[in-house]
This record gives structure tokens, sequence and C-alpha cells, in this order.
């Protein structure tokens, strides 16, 4: 009788081994050889589900999303708004070890989305979580009154949006020049700055 196999259960367990790879060594590091080493199967074994290194950047990037997903749902978001944006916003900067390998496996990704529709792909998923996250964040200043009422939601999404990601390419490719704590505080001030009138 065929050996039945659960191809789900493989896929998790090879997800734990690629990000022990990651957390440990680095996004660069994951590769097909070294993801074989750590799950204990043979590169053969895992070329059966990832064929080229960027299938498993876009495998890696799923797991992130998942993750992130989960802390986001696990979140405290509780207590006055304009402390809830703020921690809810952080959650996509590199702030800790997790944080900071998330967001190199994001940078390997999206150096190869122009030629490659399985890295658009993935990228777009990411994207489209952080722009919804940053328009929750300016929809609930603006109810709340913490938003200039000459701003507009669609406007102040993108400029927010923007600046997440910019903050996080900084943070990752300068970590002496953006710590946790100014990457803080330069969004803490943008969030501040909405309760004023538009400058433009």
């Amino acid at each position: 009788m065929p050996k039945i196999v659960d191809h789900e259960a493989r896929r998790a367990e090879l997800a734990e081994a690629m990000w022990r790879v990651v957390y440990r060594d680095g996004a660069a590091a994951a590769t097909v050889r070294s993801i074989a080493a750590e799950a204990g199967w043979s590169p053969s074994a895992l070329r059966h589900y990832f064929t080229t290194q960027t299938e498993l950047l876009s495998f890696a990037m799923e797991h992130v999303l998942k993750k992130a997903t989960e802390r986001f749902h696990a979140g405290d978001w509780t207590g006055p708004p304009r402390d809830v944006v703020q921690r809810m916003l952080e959650e996509f900067l590199p702030l800790d070890q997790q944080r900071v390998r998330e967001m190199e496996v994001w940078l390997l990704l999206a150096a190869r989305a122009p030629a490659e529709p399985v890295a658009r792909t993935r990228l777009a998923e990411a994207d489209d979580g952080v722009r919804r996250a940053t328009e929750l964040a300016v929809t609930t200043l603006a109810n709340a009154g913490l938003m200039a009422a000459d701003r507009d939601v669609p406007s102040e999404t993108a400029r927010l949006h923007a600046l997440v990601d910019g903050l996080a390419l900084h943070a990752l490719l300068h970590p002496d020049l953006m710590p946790p704590a100014r990457l803080r505080a330069v969004l803490a001030d943008h969030l501040d700055d909405l309760r004023r009138p538009s400058p433009l």
C-alpha cells in the first residue's frame, strides 16, 4: 500500500525549520541546502516543494504574514486611540530580532519582484496588509478627533504607508542611525502632526 504523505504537515515542518535558520543566521542564509539540513531532509526532497530560491523566499514571506497576522490578532488594542494606533503601527517596524528577520525576508523578495511574478504576488499581499493597517490607523485618529478636519483619509493613509515602509527600510539598512527609540519617535511625531492643519 503506498505511503500517504501529509503535504501540509510537511510544509509546516519546513516552515519551522526555515524560520529557525532565518532567525539564527539571517534571511540570506535560507538556502535549500541549509533548510534541508535543519529539517533533517535531503536537498532533493526539499526541491520537491521548492524548485527555486524565489519560491523558498515566497514561502518564507507566507510564513511571515501568518505570524504577523497572529501577533496582530493577539495584540492588546485597548486604551486611548492615539496609543493604540502607535502600538499597532509599531508592529510593522523592525523593533526586535523577530521583525528584523521578517524585514530581511521582505527585502530579499523585493529584489526579485521585478522579474519574478511569484515574488510580486507575495509582496502585494504584504503591502496590502500594511495599507489596510495604515488606513485603519488614520480612520481611527479621524474618528477620535485626533486629525485636523482639512486632512483626508486617503491622502493621509498614503503618506503614513510611505512613512512606515521608509522607516522600516532605513532601520534595516542603517540600524545605527535608526535605532528602535528613534523609529518610535519619528512615528509619534508624524501621528501628532496629523492634529495640525495641513500645510499644503
